[in-house]
């Protein structure tokens, strides 16, 4: 290894001795030029559909558990946090989902220029309080003032978040909660709108808007009158699990941001965007432009590292985000409890493949065939450990304990769908070893959100490096 290292040193230093010995002319970049096929669209940074960890306009918690029926300290819970990185006052509306994509809760909260937020969903689903505060609390010396601070406020934002809730309505509590456990609710009465499971679990999205109000993200007026487009938004999520028999430990991880391009701009403004489909494209299905959120789109493509079993007891969860394939249907959202999977492919340590597909993936599901809802916590089996339906089992006679986990979460389109695409996702990886140690990772995508969908079946790896945008 040592003569290799001093070998590739000597050619990198020859190779640049010959460029320093012939010099060129220095080339720029001209701002938002355009390059042949192949290349990249644009030179404006904020045209790409790569998912970054920067100030986003909406953040995406994928998979939140809480165990709303535990004392404080022995809960499962899950605590995220929202940053505002400007000086400019912010309204970040956030919603609560189950795992079918059906809204059971929506509030907000007020943000100071440079404010920063903390929300614990165990104090949300088990206590019932929400965190209050609005635009009377006092700025700091360095941000804008809280009412005319921001232009984009709605006229009667500020009489909107003067006095914001602190405390959910019992009736309103039980409701929430039976939807997030049992999948009802009594507005929708037999029909289900979530999985069934013993602890409360869903996603969030993080949206910054122009007012305190109470309209969802399944409403077109949301989009049209309500919703902003400033990248100011960070944020990260704990969780927690304090049972020493299935956890003892805790990780986390940024909230996925998502980006608005381009940026900024009154609620309904559109100024254009060269995203080929946006995040919240299945709720515009009316509008004028289905484009209107300018969201960045997700991956559906993903590589995830596993290990389960050996001596460290080590364990592996993932948890899963999938967009959905209903629009605005009130409780109509069954189709959602199981969506399609193009293909998953675990690879051990020795590179042996197990394969779990579908050749045309359709949703809802036949019987038989692997689907998860849209948010979905998973257990890689392995080492004795029983692991989750949707992961293959271990290659037959293998002792690798350890590989990874190609997944191909495109549940093949919908016709809620803007166009023929691939469907968006998002995977986070948890690992834990000794019943003590945890931590958290966001899974390499394999390409981002503008790649055209990729079938199953085919030779994996890296997406071809063009997209929907070129």
């Amino acid at each position: 290894m040592k003569k290799l290292l001093t070998l590739a040193m000597v050619v990198t230093l020859a190779t640049a001795s010959v460029a320093l010995a012939a010099p060129r002319p220095l080339e720029f970049a001209q701002e938002n030029a355009t390059f042949a096929t192949g290349a990249p669209s644009t030179t404006a940074n904020d045209d790409s559909c790569d998912i970054a960890n920067a100030p986003a306009a909406t953040l995406l918690l994928p998979v939140f558990e809480v165990d709303f029926n535990a004392a404080p300290a022995a809960a499962v819970n899950t605590v995220f946090t929202i940053v505002n990185t400007s000086a400019v006052p912010q309204i970040a509306h956030i919603t609560l989902w189950t795992d079918r994509s059906f809204p059971v809760l929506d509030f907000n909260v007020f943000l100071t220029g440079y404010d920063v937020q903390g929300i614990s969903l165990y104090d949300i689903i088990a206590r019932g309080l929400l965190p209050g505060g609005g635009n009377q609390v006092s700025e700091g010396s360095r941000s804008e003032d809280n009412i005319d601070g921001n232009p984009f406020f709605a006229p009667t934002a500020e009489s909107a978040c003067a006095n914001l809730p602190t405390q959910i309505p019992d009736f309103l509590l039980t409701d929430i909660r039976t939807a997030l456990t049992a999948g009802t609710t009594v507005g929708c009465g037999s029909t289900r709108v979530g999985q069934t499971h013993t602890n409360a679990i869903g996603y969030v999205t993080i949206d910054v808007g122009n007012n305190c109000s109470q309209s969802l993200p399944t409403s077109e007026g949301y989009y049209t009158g309500e919703i902003l487009f400033d990248n100011v938004l960070i944020g990260d999520y704990q969780r927690i699990n304090p049972i020493s028999t299935t956890g003892n430990n805790a990780g986390g991880e940024s909230l996925v941001p998502i980006r608005a391009i381009p940026e900024g701009g009154p609620a309904g403004s559109f100024p254009g965007t060269n995203l080929p489909y946006t995040f919240y494209d299945r709720y515009t299905p009316d509008l004028p432009s289905r484009q209107v959120d300018r969201r960045q789109p997700l991956p559906s493509t993903f590589a995830a590292r596993f290990i389960a079993g050996g001596t460290g007891n080590f364990g592996t969860r993932m948890a899963i985000w999938r967009e959905g394939i209903t629009a605005d249907v009130g409780c109509s959202v069954t189709a959602n409890g199981s969506l399609a999977i193009t293909e998953i492919v675990r690879f051990d340590e020795s590179e042996n493949p197990t394969t779990f597909g579908l050749v045309i993936p359709i949703s809802p599901v036949p019987p038989n065939v692997i689907s998860l809802p849209e948010a979905s916590l998973n257990v890689v089996g392995g080492g004795g450990t029983l692991g989750s339906s949707v992961f293959p089992s271990p290659s037959s006679g293998s002792g690798d304990v350890g590989g990874w986990i190609y997944l191909n979460l495109n549940n093949g389109g919908s016709s809620t769908y803007s166009s023929s695409r691939d469907s968006q996702n998002w995977v986070t990886v948890q690992l834990t070893a000794e019943g003590r140690m945890a931590v958290d990772f966001d899974a390499a995508y394999l390409g981002n959100g503008c790649t055209p969908a990729i079938s199953g079946g085919v030779e994996i790896g890296p997406a071809p490096n063009f997209s929907s945008l070129d």
